[in-house]
């Protein structure tokens, strides 16, 4: 027998050979156990085929397990399979180990999309929000108002104060909590980005309720598109101006642009305390800084519009002096109240009036005057508002806690004995809010300036509505009827808190949205000959917008602002909501016109090709929520991004990243739109032949006069007037002859584009009713060929198509659209290039605010970048100085960095889409040679940047006339001299 020793530490025989006796026995016994039995036989008298079934049966019984059988090492089974533990019907796959990358973690966490700042609950408010929902029903005390103005001027702050006197919320008073900064970008830029509406009950100085949905919007000149959107669903605006810097670039577009949609404009004059605690100025002086803000306003809206009934003035009630910051706000009226308040007897109304302009009040008589009694007196403003503001300022900054004490209580202010001990800044909040009390100065000058739905909505529906004024339809929506058919117009989309769906942010027009009720959702490219841009829809939700939480309504009429769930699936940037029923007159309103344009380019592709289809599914949903950013994909294929300036883009792509793709993308440098035009009239008429070679078309072009192109786009002449309207317009604006001015075929590349397609044919020599037949296809060639021209495929502008004359087959078969659409975009492409064609960039202005002492450095960093000074001037009252310029748009990337480089910080800069400009040099000179990374000067620019373009987008070099032109033609050409025409 073999002992311990005989095997090693692995239970490996090492002994010696064992006994032949042994390995005997064991053989035996080994043949023993795996021995067939022997046959049974069947015993005799018992059927042979009952103990054939019984030799099956045993056949199909399985062998009990013999427990010492050898069972090789792959099949020993340790544990029980999934098959075992989890049963037959559940699928289970084995994967190789290293099958999940290391960066991935094996239990993922759990991700929480939160991109906006909400509330957790529904916070507690000074009203009950069942009377703010029954309000929604009386339009006499609904107000629909925009607060708007530039950057940094107090928008968000005066929201602030607002939802500060209705909120019972816990916040520190020496933070600003920007409540209506829901972005999670806004609160890290610390600027608002995106519009955000808000709906409150709001009390007047005699104690009346009204809602008023209010709608916060960004001051950044790159956001404007933003303040456009508000401004089309309101009926007023409080233009917020920071009293130092006074009226900026934005104010001016913003004014601008509420002049043309129609709405009341309301003054608000923020920051008075900066003249106090920055500038330290003498309250004399602050009155005259004031009035010179007040002025500026002023003059700009008159410049535009004299009517003096549109005049901002304190004592007309539509102006109003804040410090948002410090949470005040009063008018001449709510100050004087608080004299009456104090003094008893006394006649507010007659008092306000008393407190602006030239009038002195004499100490001696009691009396005001025109002129003061003493050189030294103060005006009534000065001595009733502002002396005593200095004081109870100056008093607070001094720190002398017992004369503090005395003056507050002569005031009637009583504070806890804990917040002496403030510092300077929430103490200073706390005196003002004792002081001023609640901001029912600003809520007089809301409710009293700015119409109610009932009356504003008229306006509104004659300004945006596209359909006839004189339908049924049409009158029902201008006397704002909650009974009448449903109609809401969509002016903005809002992402919800985790990024995955849209609200429909509208104003309800006429009728009254319920939920649940199923209505049609008209896009933009809807009319009634076209149907297509229509999708049924089920409003799911309905809610009034508190910027941080929403309050769900069951049914919300006419004249109020509401966001709609469940509709946004087809919408695009704007729509137009209708009631089922509606059938007859049914157009939209009419897109927003912006203030602005979409300049400035990048080209974007995601860093794994595989995840294509999530970036387009993130670029739809960036393209809902900005309403002025543009995506196309290039013929060669790359996916573009275009906006309105370097900060929009970052955070266009910041959302595109983060919120709806979370992919990560490679973004090419930014590069600008260009435009094509023309310098002269085309040298030859040039004509083109269909390819079926049975019609002929004769054009030339020609440059358009000097501001019609900007005319078309803002709208004050189109499309849907009348031949004779438009024809007045041209003959009293531009001297055309009424025949030309009435012949107008199309604008392109769309109904308000800067291009004009015009029928110059005679009919002695052209058969009008056949040329009426081929008027659609022609116009769709000259649409298409103006979208993209022949340089380098940017749309063109500025340019006059005149058809001269076509010969046109009688059979519809051989005139049909595939034959003239084609011809047309062909003929316009030939006469554009022998036009003496040149290229067009955009131009920003810029304005920069900055000290005297870094004015030169401005000028340099502006000459770097072809750029150049318009005006510089100083900030009255301010020891800054304002630097107008402009800069092409191809050059302004990364100019603000330099400039803030360059000045150390001191100068800051906003850049705005002004105008086009022609490029310095022939586009189409081949005689100009171009060295690669050298940057081309002077004449050369424009072929330089015309053939990287088309490098760009995957086009050849060459630009000839001749690829456009008809074989005999050019043979026509050559024989004639003109081959150098061909290019």
């Amino acid at each position: 027998m073999a002992s311990f020793e005989d095997y090693d530490e692995f239970g490996n025989y090492i002994g010696g050979d064992l006994d032949s006796d042994e390995e005997e026995e064991q053989l035996q016994q080994e043949q023993a156990q795996f021995a067939p039995q022997p046959e049974a036989r069947p015993l005799e008298g018992y059927d042979e085929e009952p103990m054939q079934g019984q030799e099956e049966m045993a056949l199909m019984e399985v062998d009990e397990p013999v427990h010492n059988a050898v069972v090789l090492h792959e099949d020993k089974q340790y544990y029980p399979s999934a098959s075992e533990v989890y049963g037959e019907e559940v699928e289970t796959l084995v994967q190789e180990e290293d099958a999940q990358p290391l960066s991935e973690p094996i239990v993922a966490p759990i991700k929480v999309r939160k991109w906006t700042v909400e509330e957790k609950g529904m916070p507690e408010t000074r009203f009950d929000k069942g009377f703010l929902l029954n309000m929604t029903g009386f339009p006499e005390f609904v107000r629909n108002v925009a607060v708007v103005g530039h950057l940094h001027h107090g928008k968000t702050a005066l929201m602030d104060m607002l939802v500060f006197e209705t909120h019972k919320l816990d916040w520190d008073s020496d933070q600003n909590i920007r409540y209506t900064d829901t972005h999670v970008l806004s609160r890290d830029r610390e600027i608002s980005i995106k519009s955000s509406p808000m709906s409150l009950i709001l009390s007047n100085s005699y104690g009346k309720s009204h809602l008023v949905h209010l709608i916060d919007t960004p001051g950044h000149v790159n956001f404007v598109d933003e303040v456009a959107s508000a401004i089309r669903l309101v009926d007023g605006i409080i233009l917020v101006v920071d009293v130092v810097e006074g009226v900026m670039c934005n104010t001016e577009a913003i004014i601008r642009h509420a002049l043309q949609e129609g709405v009341k404009i309301t003054l608000v004059v923020n920051k008075i305390d900066r003249l106090i605690l920055e500038l330290r100025i003498k309250p004399a002086d602050a009155f005259y800084k004031i009035k010179h803000t007040i002025e500026e306003v002023n003059t700009f809206i008159s410049g535009i519009n004299p009517d003096p009934e549109l005049r901002l003035s304190p004592e007309r009630g539509n102006v109003a002096f804040a410090s948002t910051d410090m949470h005040w706000c009063f008018t001449l009226r709510s100050f004087a109240q608080m004299y009456a308040d104090t003094y008893g007897s006394l006649d507010v109304n007659a008092f306000a009036d008393r407190l602006w302009g030239d009038i002195w009040f004499n100490n001696e008589t009691r009396k005001f005057t025109r002129k003061p009694a003493d050189p030294e007196a103060n005006r009534s403003f000065v001595h009733f508002i502002l002396e005593p503001l200095y004081k109870l300022y100056s008093h607070v900054l001094s720190e002398q806690t017992e004369e503090l004490k005395e003056t507050l209580a002569s005031l009637g202010i009583q504070l806890k004995p804990v917040m002496y001990k403030m510092d300077v800044r929430p103490l200073l909040k706390v005196v003002t809010a004792q002081f001023f009390g609640p901001s029912v100065g600003l809520v007089d000058m809301i409710t009293e300036h700015i119409p109610s739905p009932l009356e504003a909505t008229r306006l509104k529906v004659e300004g945006t509505w596209t359909g006839p004024m004189s339908s049924e339809l049409a009158h029902v929506m201008q006397e704002c009827d909650p009974e009448g058919p449903v109609m809401v117009q969509i002016a903005k989309l809002y992402h919800t808190t985790d990024a995955q769906h849209f609200r429909a942010f509208g104003r309800v027009i006429s009728g009254t949205v319920r939920k649940g009720m199923d209505v049609k959702v008209l896009g933009e490219g809807y009319s009634p000959e076209d149907e297509e841009d229509m999708v049924k829809a089920q409003i799911e939700d309905i809610w009034i917008s508190e910027s941080r939480y929403v309050i769900p309504a069951e049914e919300v009429p006419a004249g109020n602002l509401v966001l709609l769930g469940g509709v946004d699936a087809s919408i695009f940037k704007t729509a137009t909501i209708a009631a089922m029923n509606i059938e007859d007159d049914l157009h939209i309103f009419r897109p927003i016109k912006h203030m602005t344009q979409s300049v400035l380019k990048i080209a974007i592709e995601p860093i794994a090709p595989s995840e294509l289809p999530k970036m387009l599914a993130g670029l739809r949903s960036v393209n809902k929520s900005y309403p002025l950013v543009t995506t196309k994909v290039e013929e060669s294929g790359e996916h573009v991004v275009i906006g309105t300036g370097e900060l929009y883009l970052d955070c266009v792509m910041h959302d595109l990243r983060r919120l709806f793709a979370e992919i990560e993308i490679k973004v090419s440098d930014p590069v600008t739109k260009f435009a094509e035009t023309v310098l002269e009239t085309s040298a030859l008429k040039c004509y083109a032949d269909t390819p079926n070679k049975k019609n002929r078309l004769t054009m030339i072009a020609e440059p358009l006069e000097r501001g019609i192109a900007e005319d078309i786009e803002t709208g004050r002449v189109n499309m849907r007037m009348s031949a004779k309207e438009r024809g007045k317009f041209f003959e009293e604006k531009y001297q055309w002859d009424l025949l030309a001015s009435r012949s107008i075929w199309a604008f392109g590349p769309d109904d308000s584009g800067p291009n004009i397609l015009l029928d110059d044919t005679l009919p002695s020599q052209v058969d009008k009713k056949l040329l009426g037949t081929v008027k659609e296809h022609i116009k769709q060639g000259f649409q298409w060929g103006t979208r993209e021209g022949p340089l380098c495929d940017e749309p063109m502008r500025n340019v006059k198509f005149r058809i001269l004359d076509a010969s046109l087959a009688q059979e519809p078969i051989y005139r049909g659209g595939g034959q003239i659409v084609p011809t047309a975009r062909r003929v316009c492409y030939s006469s554009f290039l022998m036009a003496t064609p040149r290229l067009m960039e955009p131009i920003y202005y810029v304005e920069v605010q900055a000290p005297a002492d870094c004015i030169s450095a401005v000028y340099t960093v502006l000459a770097r970048r072809r750029g150049h000074v318009t005006q510089d001037i100083p900030k009255a009252g301010s020891p800054l100085y304002t630097v107008k310029a402009l800069i092409p748009v191809i050059d302004a990337n990364g100019f603000e960095t330099d400039l803030r480089t360059a000045t150390q910080g001191q100068a800051f800069c906003l850049q705005t889409f002004d105008h086009w400009s022609i490029v310095p040099g022939d586009p189409t000179d081949t005689s100009i040679k171009l060295r690669p990374l050298e940057p081309a000067s002077g004449q050369a620019l424009a072929r330089d940047l015309v053939l990287k373009t088309r490098r760009r987008k995957g086009l050849g070099d060459q630009i000839s006339v001749s690829k456009y032109l008809d074989d005999e033609f050019i043979l026509a050409l050559s024989a004639s001299g003109h081959a150098d025409l061909l290019g």
